[in-house]
């Protein structure tokens, strides 16, 4: 089962994450900590900037540390922790998740690890009733830090660090085609599919199929065989478990090796990631989180309360070990993935990928494919899951059992969600709501730096609200200059320059220009230069500013008018959000006629929704 496959239809996994609304948070601007070595950043933005993790330098290690060693704001990570327990009660009508281990950690430093409510808390589902059938106090077990998890399709992305290992070295090419590897696999169509195309989900492959209704391997191979795509290769984006599968069958063709095999000698040893496999033994089982009391017909199989074995019923029937689900982790181990991606590839000593390999797995792929952008078996710049983290750089991935991993290569965070929430039964569970509001936090933690003095108006995260912040009406003003920050919602919400003539009854769009400046540093000085002009001529500005400061400048009417700075965000999800600095009224001959730094002026400044920001 997928996340976004639900019985007998399919959803997209944007809609699917949009069940339930979230909570509201963030991004970067301070120095990083123990991060990775990147070229230097721009004005406004003293942390790695937008290097990516293929160009990182040191190999960092983890260490526990407070939020302050990890450059992050604690009061937001408490707020993480507070707003994750809420989903523990009902959230509407049933909890989330019966329990989670969060963490949270930036540069080197995890910040935030911490275990809330059970692991193992029902015995059962009972259906008339739409309860769970508790275990006694007594018999229940909590949550812990190591507690180990069913990760569902986060396991996609250990498939896919292994498929881009043989890319690099040679024994598998990323736009050959899949037949080149599996001859039988062009039945039913299927002869153009290519590598690539299984890990970007544009192979055309429907989400999945029931293989687990065959009884061998043999019929299995042949329901494979035989599907027929649901679109042309390369013409749609189409999320499917049966990319993954065949990938670990051309993995495990060209390797003379098992997929549980390569996952063992190819990352979890090296990297010392002690707690993740397939088929994890049964001495692991008082450690491991329960998932679902499987039975029919919310399930494909009957099985009773999963707990220590795979809930995928496809993985199940494929002996626990598949390319779409099966791997069981923990916080602490996926962690380290994280770390190493984020540092290009390597971990310590260890290393699992080059730099560039590492580019290319954050590099979208999907370019034709609008609102579905997706590396190489990473997902990419997904608001529905990711929140306020997410970037175009941004990788991560979710699983249907509650999981989720999200990689900032811009702030150099991370942050690991894992959730039961499909026990005692996946019906319980909708949306991405803990998931958006544990990236919010987290994304609210990395501070932003004024772009000058100590605080700049901050727009706030709130969703379905319209913030406003108004200049005073000023006798002589020829040009608006300013600073500017944002990163919203792509297409969804934006701040927009507007005048009035006529005391705020009615407003107008003001065209305005950004350039976004970088530094170069010398060893006697620093050299500002622009790196680029853009024109706003609808007088608004949304998505992503790639979280450096940018510098405004808006020619104004001679008329006098009111001034304000207006941003919306709709109901679903919301960006960092939106900063202001520096507000200046600037007459024909370039002398300000208003300056917010002059403490009478900053006076007259009202806002609504808006406040003044430190971070």
């Amino acid at each position: 089962m997928t996340e976004d496959a639900v019985r007998d239809g399919v959803l997209s996994r944007r809609a699917f994450g949009g069940g339930v609304l979230a909570l509201g948070g963030a991004v970067m601007i301070g120095s990083v900590p123990g991060a990775a070595a990147a070229p230097g950043p721009g004005p406004g933005d003293s942390g790695p900037g937008d290097a990516g993790p293929g160009r990182a330098a040191r190999r960092t290690t983890l260490r526990r540390g407070s939020a302050e060693r990890a450059g992050l704001l604690p009061a937001h990570l408490d707020r993480l922790v507070t707003d994750a327990e809420a989903f523990l009660a009902p959230s509407p009508t049933h909890p989330w998740y019966a329990g989670a281990v969060l963490l949270a950690g930036r540069g080197g430093t995890v910040a935030l690890h911490r275990p809330i409510g059970s692991a193992v808390r029902y015995s059962a589902y009972d259906e008339k009733t739409d309860t769970g059938v508790e275990l006694p106090p007594g018999e229940r077990i909590p949550m812990t830090e190591d507690t180990v998890f069913d990760l569902a399709s986060v396991s996609k992305l250990f498939t896919s660090i292994l498929a881009v290992q043989q890319i690099e070295r040679g024994a598998l090419e990323l736009e050959a085609k899949v037949t080149a590897y599996l001859p039988e696999f062009g039945g039913g169509g299927k002869q153009d599919v290519t590598v690539r195309q299984l890990l970007t989900h544009t192979s055309g492959f429907r989400s999945w199929i029931p293989l687990y209704r065959e009884p061998t391997r043999e019929g299995r191979l042949r329901l494979l065989w035989g599907e027929k795509p649901a679109h042309p290769p390369g013409s749609a984006y189409l999320y499917s478990d049966l990319n993954l599968i065949s990938l670990q069958l051309i993995l495990e063709e060209i390797t003379a090796r098992g997929l549980d095999t390569l996952l063992h000698d190819e990352i979890t040893a090296p990297l010392g990631m002690h707690r993740t496999r397939f088929n994890p033994p049964l001495s692991w089982r008082p450690g491991i989180a329960a998932t679902e009391d499987a039975r029919r017909p919310w399930s494909g199989l009957d099985r009773g309360m999963v707990w220590g074995e795979v809930h995928d019923e496809n993985a199940y029937a494929m002996g626990g070990v598949a390319g779409h689900a099966g791997v069981f982790s923990r916080a602490w181990d996926l962690a380290v993935l994280a770390r190493t991606l984020l540092n290009g590839g390597a971990y310590g000593r260890a290393r699992i990928l080059s730099p560039d390999s590492v580019d290319l797995m954050f590099t979208d792929f999907n370019t034709a494919f609008p609102g579905d952008e997706h590396g190489l078996g990473f997902e990419l710049h997904q608001h529905w899951y990711m929140g306020a983290m997410a970037t175009p750089r941004t990788a991560g991935h979710t699983g249907f059992t509650g999981t989720s991993l999200v990689l900032d290569p811009t702030t150099d965070a991370f942050l690991i969600v894992l959730g039961n929430s499909v026990h005692p039964v996946r019906s319980w569970r909708s949306g991405s709501a803990p998931r958006v509001a544990a990236a919010n936090h987290l994304a609210r933690a990395v501070p932003v730096r004024p772009a000058r003095g100590r605080t700049a108006w901050f727009s706030g995260m709130a969703s379905a609200t319209a913030a406003t912040l108004t200049l005073p009406q000023v006798t002589g003003a020829a040009r608006l200059e300013c600073a500017l920050w944002w990163d919203t919602e792509p297409g969804a919400d934006a701040v927009a320059l507007e005048a009035s003539a006529d005391g705020g009854s009615t407003w107008r769009p003001v065209p305005f220009a950004t350039e976004r400046h970088t530094e170069r540093h010398t060893k006697h000085s620093t050299a500002h230069r622009t790196e680029h002009r853009t024109e706003h001529p609808t007088g608004t500005v949304g998505g992503w500013s790639g979280r450096v400061w940018h510098t405004v400048s808006a020619p104004l009417p001679g008329t006098p008018a009111l001034l304000r700075w207006r941003y919306t965000t709709d109901q679903r999800y919301v960006g960092r959000g939106v900063y202001v600095d520096g507000l200046r009224l600037l007459d024909g001959a370039g002398l300000p006629v208003f300056d917010e730094a002059r403490p009478a002026d900053g006076a007259r400044v009202e806002s609504n929704g808006w406040t003044r920001s430190a971070d």
